[in-house]
């Protein structure tokens, strides 16, 4: 009726545009089956590994989730997203690794193939997350609050607002890693100057953890006899300690004051002070607490 209604052509296009939108908006997709080889094929390969070792099936066998425990007794998961196409093409696999996961596939692989190798990819990363394990169950680490099995950084508490963020190699994790010291000038330019003088008594036959303890001569604060909050001030500013996921790492280099903040806190707080002056995206301006100079960049 409305096409009939219209009194040129330009006005019949528009309105057949419109209704053709409209039925193409309310026309479902038809499901559209793979072959029956695929799922024949999918569940002899299923078959052939074992479904002790799948822990998850979508209703179209398009997504698959297998287990697998190293030989630490760490349990891991994989996950295969299959096409229509397969065994011709490779699943997309995802996995909780540091490293990329890069599957070796010709059209004669299988399920069980994958597993192999993500076995094999399992125990070429045993030395990372060994050390990363001692690290997590012997320190009290501030970031990442639950790491994930890919997460190469820790920021280790050392002292009430003093820490060490560590970027470990996953595929050389014996050797010394990044370290960057958060905490009042005063406290942490002596941890840098024996991380200078000290790093070439580096032993990558010890563990990363000793390691650290030997050449910053420190001992990190136990678990068993601290609690957290003990090192978890909150921001001067805004007195809470999270904020959109960061935590205050940024303190007062005034030794009587040693107030922490956070870095988005403190630049916003400087830049509202009449006496605060920028240079590029470095900004100068005095402690909300006492007065001191402080320096921030932007975040």
């Amino acid at each position: 009726q409305r096409l009939h209604s219209c009194p040129d052509l330009v006005s019949f296009m528009v309105e057949l545009k419109t209704v053709l939108e409209t039925a193409l908006k309310n026309t479902q997709d038809p499901h559209i089956p793979w072959p029956p080889e695929y799922y024949s094929g999918l569940v002899r390969d299923i078959e052939m590994l074992g479904w002790n070792k799948v822990t998850y099936v979508d209703t179209g066998l398009t997504t698959i989730k297998l287990k697998a425990e190293d030989s630490c007794g760490r349990q891991h998961l994989i996950t295969l997203k299959l096409n229509a196409k397969y065994p011709a093409e490779p699943p997309v696999c995802l996995v909780d690794f540091p490293v990329h996961f890069a599957v070796s596939w010709i059209p004669q692989s299988s399920l069980l193939d994958i597993y192999n190798q993500f076995l094999a990819a399992l125990e070429s990363l045993k030395g990372f997350w060994d050390a990363m394990d001692e690290i997590d169950g012997k320190t009290w680490v501030l970031q990442p609050e639950n790491p994930t099995r890919s997460a190469t950084t820790r920021r280790i508490a050392i002292g009430n607002n003093v820490s060490v963020n560590i970027e470990v190699d996953p595929q050389h994790p014996s050797m010394l890693p990044e370290c960057y010291f958060l905490g009042a000038d005063h406290v942490v330019n002596p941890l840098r100057t024996k991380l200078n003088n000290n790093m070439h008594l580096w032993d990558p036959e010890i563990s990363l953890l000793q390691n650290l303890k030997d050449i910053l001569d420190i001992d990190f604060p136990s678990r068993a006899a601290l609690e957290k909050s003990d090192f978890t001030r909150d921001c001067g500013i805004c007195y809470a300690y999270r904020l959109n996921g960061a935590t205050p790492d940024q303190v007062c280099d005034e030794p009587r004051c040693g107030q922490p903040f956070h870095q988005a806190c403190l630049y916003e707080w400087l830049q509202s002070l009449p006496s605060s002056r920028q240079s590029f995206n470095v900004i100068f301006g005095e402690c909300p607490y006492c007065n001191k100079v402080r320096t921030v960049k932007e975040s």
